[in-house]
């Protein structure tokens, strides 16, 4: 990428069926995981760009989703316990995020 991307210009595709949704968002959570990685390995005083990519990545793994959470709700599926253990887990996996 020969830029850094903004979050408020990240695009989702709309096409998408719920396989596709979740493996994008598997794809994006090693993404981000490598660009911590990357971040966390380089020196303070580098000029890098791996925050900036890291903030895009999240905004756009959000709104992949919310696509992949209002499909669900479309389908007037009742809220099982897995998806509450799941959800559960999203948010302790995000606050981790945050923390590092």
């Amino acid at each position: 990428m020969s830029y850094t991307p903004k979050p408020e210009n990240v695009r989702v595709p709309n096409h998408l069926s719920d396989a596709e949704l979740q493996q994008a968002l598997d794809e994006l959570d090693s993404k981000i995981k490598t660009l911590q990685n990357r971040a966390h390995a380089t020196t303070a005083s580098s000029h890098h760009t791996y925050h900036e990519h890291v903030a895009a990545l999240e905004v756009k793994r959000a709104k992949l989703a919310e696509m992949l959470g209002r499909d669900t709700d479309s389908t007037k599926r009742e809220s099982s316990t897995w998806d509450e253990i799941r959800r559960g887990i999203d948010t302790l996996r995000d606050d981790l995020r945050n923390l590092i």
